[in-house]
């Protein structure tokens, strides 16, 4: 695997930040991009330019990712030449969060699958249902293959994201990635570091993704009381404050982010599905626990490698995370370089949400506010 990084900054366009001497043609170029640096039209194709018969795949962002450092207003991209693999891509759109399920499943299926090794997704944040876009993806593919990757994100504003596969760039876009090849091995690790707060409470009614009430009382009126202060930020303030979900017994659980608020309804738009009868708690920050948990999902992508050590890892991470790291944020990379080794490349995103499976399985599920770590190498 060969690989050459690149930043764009208004000021100063493309420039080089690491590659190698012996550098080939890639096969495909990821790149990640603030909002507004995603509509410079001109800097995206210019890496098609660069890197003709790439397929170049990207995404909006809350903040871009490049080694271990954090940018906002700026673009990475990350050009891979694999030596004994390839990729194939698909790409369609998302209009509705109710066609979620749907989409995932059709794109899963336009994926070859004989020699599939494993698929990355990138898909608009805003109005996609993520675990239903995860359930038509496991729909669609075979059972042992794995799914990683993110929903884009529009810094703190919830305004506008989008994906870019080869020209196409849509606001409902959703893009999938296949890697096949013998000798290509890939990891994961997902995990997030926040601490529950106040009682669990009952999800006694919702639809889809979003929650009306907890223990029969306004989910959005509950929300506002715990904030306090912070409710008027609704719904970037609820970052801050995401809500866990629980079954009975042995299941792992789940974060949620909210999206949107509906005052009418008096209720919360959630990432993922919020179904009812699960158990439900807020969430606040630890921060010194949020990078012990960018540090645990490193070593978990790169325990699944064996003795392999990574050559490329991207990292999707949650907004939330970073409006509560602050000016410790790069403490994330940071973390992730310190196990990872000064031989993997780094590159990744703040997203609306991860998608990754739990430890020790392939079944993806949508994750928020987690560090969710996709390793690669070839032997």
């Amino acid at each position: 695997m060969k690989i050459e990084q690149r930043r764009w900054t208004p000021q100063d366009g493309w420039k080089v930040v690491s590659t190698r001497d012996d550098m080939e043609a890639p096969q495909l170029v990821l790149f990640f991009a603030a909002s507004d640096a995603m509509r410079d039209r001109d800097a995206v194709e210019a890496l098609a330019a660069a890197w003709p018969g790439a397929h170049v795949l990207g995404c909006t962002t809350s903040g871009e990712i490049c080694g271990t450092e954090v940018g906002d207003g700026t673009m990475v991209a990350t050009a891979i030449h694999f030596e004994h693999s390839r990729v194939h891509t698909v790409y369609g759109r998302i209009d509705t969060a109710a066609v979620s399920a749907a989409a995932g499943k059709r794109l899963a299926g336009e994926l070859p699958h004989e020699g599939l090794v494993h698929v990355m997704v990138l898909a608009e944040g805003l109005n996609v249902n993520g675990s239903e876009l995860a359930a038509g993806l496991r729909a669609g593919l075979p059972p042992t293959v794995a799914v990683t990757g993110g929903l884009a994100g529009d810094g703190a504003d919830f305004k506008h994201t989008s994906v870019y596969l080869d020209g196409q760039a849509d606001d409902g876009g959703v893009a999938l990635v296949g890697f096949y090849g013998e000798r290509l091995r890939v990891g994961y690790g997902s995990l997030g570091g926040w601490d529950s707060f106040g009682p669990e409470r009952v999800v006694t009614r919702s639809e889809g993704n979003e929650l009306f009430e907890l223990d029969g009382a306004s989910a959005l009126d509950l929300y506002k009381d715990y904030l306090g202060d912070h409710a008027a930020g609704l719904p970037a303030s609820g970052l801050l404050f995401p809500l866990s979900l629980r079954g009975e017994g042995t299941d792992p659980g789940l974060v949620r982010t909210i999206l949107a608020i509906n005052e009418e309804a008096k209720s919360l738009v959630f990432a993922g599905d919020i179904p009812e009868g699960r158990y439900a708690r807020l969430m606040k920050a630890n921060v010194d626990r949020l990078i012990d948990g960018a540090h645990g999902a490193a070593s978990a992508s790169y325990e699944a490698l064996g003795s392999s050590p990574p050559e490329l890892a991207i990292l999707i991470s949650c907004v939330g995370r970073k409006l509560v790291l602050r000016q410790r944020v790069e403490e994330e990379p940071e973390s992730v370089r310190d196990v990872l080794g000064p031989g993997a490349v780094l590159s990744g995103f703040y997203s609306y949400g991860e998608i990754a499976p739990f430890a020790n399985s392939v079944k993806c599920e949508l994750h928020n506010q987690t560090m969710t770590i996709t390793t690669l190498t070839e032997h």
